[in-house]
This record gives structure tokens, sequence and C-alpha cells, in this order.
């Protein structure tokens, strides 16, 4: 049976759009590049995740490592911000300066949305105990900046679009050596998204601050989770390269 030159056409269009769509489903796995040049601390450049940078050693299997450790939270901060709220402002302003008083709070809400985010991980499981299968995690915010205003006398009508924004910093150690094994390095906005409409009538309670650590706390589940994936495979690719001789470069995160 022949097809007429429509029908013909039109079976062309849909194996295409069957073949893009394939394709579009594909994903791509993390893969250390061994022709990059390497850290002061000899990690490689890492493509195929969605973060920023990304490094990792040459010979690493995260398939090894099943447990992690939270061992350091470090937030550092922006100079400078507004200090107040202006008088009829109902949008969007800032950066606003988070007050001292207001940073022990802010670390407080870090540990504890990511001790929540990285409980539920079916990765891995937080432990407290070094051992051969566990991470030393270390999450840090650097430049964070907040858009939420410190304070707010009395009920006010306010609405955001963002919470704040940083620069995420990963870092895995094994425990029992403390050699550093993968950096992740990605700078992101904690976006309100869908509550970007809402009106807050008490910007001085803690919830919204939180809200921010908590965008933050699931992207870094995210990153974690996406370099779990760089395994024997991949990483073989890149030791292929370890009896060459390269110019040492600093990955930019001390």
């Amino acid at each position: 049976m022949r097809l007429s030159r429509i029908a013909r056409s039109s079976v062309a269009l849909g194996f295409g759009l069957l073949a893009g769509l394939i394709s579009g489903c594909a994903t791509t796995s993390p893969t250390i590049n061994s022709e990059s040049e390497p850290t002061a601390d000899g990690l490689y450049k890492v493509t195929g995740i969605d973060a920023d940078e990304a490094w990792a050693q040459p010979n690493v299997d995260m398939a090894r490592y099943s447990k992690i450790i939270l061992q350091t939270i470090d937030i550092e901060y922006r100079p400078g911000g507004e200090t107040r709220l202006h008088r009829f402002a109902h949008s969007q302003r800032g950066p606003f300066e988070v007050p001292e008083h207001r940073r022990d709070d802010f670390r407080i809400f870090a540990e504890e949305e990511l001790l929540e985010e990285l409980g539920g991980s079916r990765r891995f499981t937080l432990v407290d105990e070094p051992s051969a299968d566990t991470l030393h995690v270390t999450f840090r915010l650097l430049d964070l900046v907040s858009y939420v205003p410190p304070d707010l006398p009395g009920p006010r009508e306010f609405s955001v679009a963002e919470y704040g924004e940083a620069t995420l910093v990963m870092e895995l150690r094994e425990s029992m050596t403390e050699k550093s094994i993968v950096r992740v390095v990605d700078r992101r906005a904690a976006e309100a998204g869908d509550r970007s409409a809402h009106v807050y009538d008490r910007l001085d309670s803690p919830a919204d601050p939180r809200r921010m650590f908590r965008e933050f706390a699931q992207l870094f589940r995210q990153r974690l989770d996406e370099i779990s994936e760089l395994d024997a495979q991949s990483s073989a690719r890149a030791s292929l390269h370890d009896g060459h001789s390269f110019t040492i470069a600093g990955s930019g995160v001390e």
C-alpha cells in the first residue's frame, strides 16, 4: 500500500517528534573532565551537572558512600544593605541588612532545614560517627543577601518575589581521612515562586527567613543527589591522565 505525500510527511513528522521526545527525556550523568586543570587539592572539573561549577577527585566512586555527617554550616553576609523598610513600600526592595541579633536565628534556621532535608534522602543516611563509607558534609552560603525586611512595626502588607540569594558551596570529604573529594559552587536566588503574589502581614515573624533557608537546603540536596551519580566508570576516564603534568590552579573557594 502506497502512502500519499501528505501521509508520508505525517509519518516522518511523527518519527521526528518521537525522536525529539526521546532525546529530550535523555539525561546526562556527571562526568569528570580529565583534561581540565586540577585545583590545588587535586580536584578536576565535573560536567553534566546543573551547578555553576563542580570539581571531584579523579578516582572517586560515590557508590562507595552511603552515610553523611553534617560537619559544618557557615553563612557569610554581604556587607551593607537597607536597615529598614520605607514607609509606603509594599513590594520587594532591598537588599536589607541582616542585623547581628538575627544572624544566630538564621544559622539555626539553616541547620534545622538542612537536617530535615538531608534526613529525607533515599541515597544517604545521616549519622554521627565517621567510617569508611561516610562523608563529612560542609554547607556554606557566601555573599548572602536578604530581600526580607528585618523588622516591621505591627501588621503590614508586603510581598516578595525572592527571599534572598547566595553562593552555595558544598564540600564532601572522606570522614576517616578528611580528604576532599567533591566541591560544588552554585549562585542561586531563593525564589518565592507562586507565593510572590502573597501578602505578608507580619514579616517580623521567623517564618519567611526560614523559607529562604528551606530553598537553599532543597538546592543542597539536589546537588548532592546529582553529584552522587559519579561512579567508577566516569572516574576511570579521568584517571587515564594521572601521570600527566598539569599547572596547578586554585578553585576560587578557600
